[in-house]
């Protein structure tokens, strides 16, 4: 690791002139060696690689602001837990060698040693229904349980139930995030942010004070992608940020495993498209440890996670009423429906329906869905 606030700066002002980019940053790199090797060549020189105007822009000197961000992230790498990773490093991820276009410099904040082992990528909609975030949490608990990494992007929904589940097992959770690793987006998200820094790794390719931008989003994805053995979709919806990370995963030759859903819900769609592009469909942890041929012996491995209820079933045979409650919620079944469609089933009014219902959704047996319509949750 840059052992100097020199070689810091250096990286930086390599990755930081304008134009260069990664894909010659990297070719530089191949050519002369490290970033204080290739600042020591002639703008001739540099010219036999680079076109000759990023040549003459290497050796300008660096304005003001840049000078103030390389003194920032020099005192920001000297903090415990920080960590400023480049290609030249021997704690860079070697899953990000994969990639086309491995950033040149990574930040990482945590225990870098998430980052080096397999893992599985849990992502899906910001938008989960609470049997998605449910599904996620408890998927990610066994899969981190037997010692797999849980990768994710800090994001609402999906990728915050994953990471909250991964979180104090044997595998813990890695974040991959769209913005420096001075700014937590979204910001409601602090404390999950600083239980990923003290048990996994938050990990970003942006400079420090990089805000959350739009196109950051699908770079920080195909880290997500990378990093893991298998991508497992949770909910998603038919144009999702979550199928650009299954895409990805797809091309680097990892797994992509789905879960399916209800063929009415929007948040199946994505989910149902990855199935018929040949995803594997996911109903248990097992059935991604066998596609893995992930040993028992290679981590301590808890029991397969099922798709898991919120809370134990509580139906309830012989509720008083003209239905009880277990006939209610056959007649609900794992569809959406409306209150209309159930009164009608079952005969039940529809003021002392709408009392049975919010009383099954507290309870955790039933899921209430936009535009009025209910929906059971599943148990196994």
């Amino acid at each position: 690791m840059p052992s100097s606030a020199d070689e810091i700066r250096d990286w930086l002002r390599l990755m930081n002139t304008a134009g260069v980019g990664p894909e010659f940053a990297r070719k530089l790199l191949a050519a002369f060696g490290l970033p204080a090797q290739i600042f020591a060549q002639s703008a001739r020189t540099l010219a036999t690689v680079v076109p000759p105007r990023l040549a003459a822009a290497l050796l300008a000197r660096p304005d003001q602001p840049f000078e103030a961000l390389a003194a920032r992230t020099a005192a920001w790498a000297a903090e415990p837990g920080n960590h400023f990773l480049t290609l030249a490093d021997p704690d860079y991820p070697p899953a990000l060698l994969d990639l086309a276009d491995p950033p040149p410099v990574l930040y990482a904040k945590g225990q870098l040693a998430r980052l080096s082992r397999p893992g599985v990528a849990i992502v899906g909609s910001r938008h989960a229904t609470p049997q998605g975030l449910a599904n996620a949490e408890a998927f990610a608990r066994t899969l981190g349980g037997a010692g797999l990494t849980i990768a994710s992007g800090l994001a609402l929904g999906i990728d915050a139930a994953a990471h909250t589940g991964a979180l104090g097992t044997a595998g813990s959770t890695a974040a991959a995030v769209g913005t420096g690793l001075d700014i937590v987006y979204p910001g409601r998200h602090r404390t999950l942010a600083a239980r990923i820094a003290a048990d996994g790794v938050l990990l970003s390719e942006f400079p420090l004070g990089t805000p959350a931008l739009s196109h950051h989003f699908p770079r920080r994805n195909r880290l997500i992608a990378a990093l893991c053995r298998g991508t497992l979709v949770v909910e998603a919806a038919a144009q999702s940020g979550s199928l650009i990370t299954a895409r990805l995963a797809a091309e680097l030759g990892r797994e992509v495993f789905a879960m399916p859903g209800s063929i009415h819900s929007p948040l199946a769609k994505g989910c149902h498209q990855l199935l018929k592009q040949g995803a594997k469909l996911v109903e248990t942890a097992q059935d991604i440890f066998e596609e893995l041929r992930w040993a028992a012996g290679e981590a301590p491995c808890a029991p397969p996670a099922r798709l898991m209820p919120l809370r134990p079933s509580l139906a309830r045979p012989g509720h008083d009423g003209p239905a009880s409650d277990d006939t209610l919620l056959r007649a609900l079944g794992y569809d959406p429906v409306s209150v209309d469609q159930l009164c009608e089933q079952t005969g039940v009014p529809a003021a002392q329906m709408q009392r049975r219902l919010l009383a099954l959704e507290l309870e955790g047996a039933v899921t209430r869905l936009p535009g009025g319509l209910y929906q059971r949750t599943t148990q196994i």
